[in-house]
């Protein structure tokens, strides 16, 4: 059994793409047992996130792993394997490990060092229990990429500037409107999305104004940040109030048409508004963009900006920036914490790879042992019962000291670097016959489904 790691995020596909894979709580569980249902899927934690949607998998072959997850995938998005497989991404074994820790950690995220993802992945994997799809193999890489993530955040300065989508977006908005202080706000969505920005928003002083299709989380959100809730009914004329208009709903179409908008700024006179659309799929019609006076902030705008990525202070991950301290060096600190628990991660798994070895050249030698004891009973008919259980018992101790050394060592050997090859020569040595497939570690979809497993070797590609 393997770890596979396929997706796609806003780091290989754009936002259009992203937003097809859109699901509800009930679509997601579908989901989950979809495949596991497969042929070659055993356990599954599917993340989806505004950014991102993967499945994180153990497979029993790669190739047929692939397949599944990519057949589900393509389901949800409306599409064929092949028309998704030039945004598609597939990580295997140690390289599908260190992405679901980079993602745990913020590293992969579009604003670097957001501490969201962690949550996300959270409650990805608290579903994926609930649904049982996910067992052994998978509890103790999910449990420590969840540890990852927040040693991450605890030991390494990387989220310092408490760097998000939302304060991201909000930067962006009061270098249009300026400092949001006292200023009007309205959120639409009090879910976990709105009760961030609304959080964020009372950090900057603004007043905080918030809908919702349920009135009730409405209140209760606008009451954590000493805001106020209003009805979906007053749409336009908040809109009106407002100075920045944040949405985040879980809708899966249009939330906020031109419409809307177009008459809330009416009665504006002549005042800006910055909308930021935080939705996938998008709450806000594209037709918003063009109404004067309206400047919005969404997905598919931070991610052409920055190429995809932020570091926590704003800057690009290659620094083009002046503003705020330098984040490099909190960025290898983090990624040397993730390689650290990479390494202890597959000394785990080494360890328990070789067990079955272990237990089968045992196995292995009771049986010979079995055999040879009556071999004996036949050709010494006459031994007593006394002097052949002293016979048996002196035959099992042999065999017991002849297998110890090895067998302690090959788990020892089995946690350092190449550990594996040593079950291997073992399983050579005493003829025990476990075959495995050779697979790279990283490829494309592309790849995966068209390459014969054959002509591959580890760490590449054919």
């Amino acid at each position: 059994m393997s770890l596979l790691a396929v997706g796609v995020s806003h780091q290989t596909a754009p936002v259009a793409l992203l937003e097809q894979f859109a699901m509800g709580a009930d679509e997601t569980v579908k989901a989950l047992h979809e495949l596991v249902g497969g042929d070659h899927v055993s356990e599954a934690i599917l993340l989806a996130t505004c950014n991102r949607v993967e499945v994180f998998a153990e497979v029993d072959r790669f190739h047929g792993g692939v397949s599944d997850v990519s057949r589900v995938l393509a389901r949800q998005a409306g599409a064929t394997v092949e028309e998704l497989s030039p945004y598609v991404t597939v990580h295997y074994e140690d390289q599908a490990v260190a992405h679901l820790f980079t993602v745990a950690a913020g590293l992969d995220s579009m604003v670097v060092g957001e501490t969201q993802v962690l949550g996300q992945l959270r409650t990805a994997y608290a579903l994926a229990r609930e649904q049982g799809t996910v067992g052994r193999a998978m509890h103790p890489v999910a449990q420590r990429a969840l540890r990852v993530g927040k040693r991450v955040h605890s030991e390494t300065g990387i989220d310092r500037a408490g760097a998000s989508l939302v304060s991201v977006s909000l930067d962006r908005a009061e270098a249009r409107v300026g400092a949001l202080a006292g200023r009007p706000v309205l959120v639409v969505g009090a879910g976990s999305m709105g009760a961030l920005a609304a959080s964020t928003l009372a950090r900057r002083g603004a007043r905080a104004t918030v809908i919702s299709r349920t009135p009730a989380h409405a209140r209760r959100l606008a009451a954590s940040v000493e805001g106020r809730a209003a009805d979906l009914a007053d749409l336009p004329a908040e809109i009106a109030a407002a100075d920045v208009l944040v949405t985040c709903t879980g809708a899966r179409g249009t939330v906020i048409g031109t419409d809307v908008v177009a008459a809330g700024m009416a009665d504006r006179a002549g005042r800006p508004l910055v909308v930021i659309d935080l939705a996938l799929p998008r709450d806000v019609d594209p037709g918003v963009a063009s109404l004067p006076g309206v400047h919005v902030v969404d997905l598919a705008l931070l991610q052409s900006e920055r190429g995809g990525a932020l570091l926590p202070d704003g800057r690009d991950v290659d620094g083009r920036s002046s503003a705020g301290p330098v984040a490099a060096d909190d960025v290898a600190a983090a990624h040397a914490l993730i390689e650290l628990e990479i390494a202890l991660l597959r000394a785990e798994r080494q360890a328990a790879a070789v067990a079955p070895t272990v237990s089968a050249l045992r196995s292995q030698a009771a049986e010979v042992v079995d055999a040879e004891l009556l071999r004996l009973s036949t050709r010494v008919p006459g031994l007593d019962a006394r002097a052949r259980a002293e016979v048996a018992r002196t035959v099992h101790r042999v065999v017991d000291k002849l297998l110890h050394e090895p067998t302690v060592r090959v788990k020892e050997l089995a946690s350092a670097p190449g550990g594996v090859d040593y079950a291997d020569a073992l399983r050579a040595l005493f003829g025990l016959g476990i075959d495995a497939e050779v697979v790279p570690e990283r490829t494309t979809l592309a790849e995966a489904v068209t390459v014969d497993p054959d002509e591959l070797r580890p760490g590449g590609t054919a």
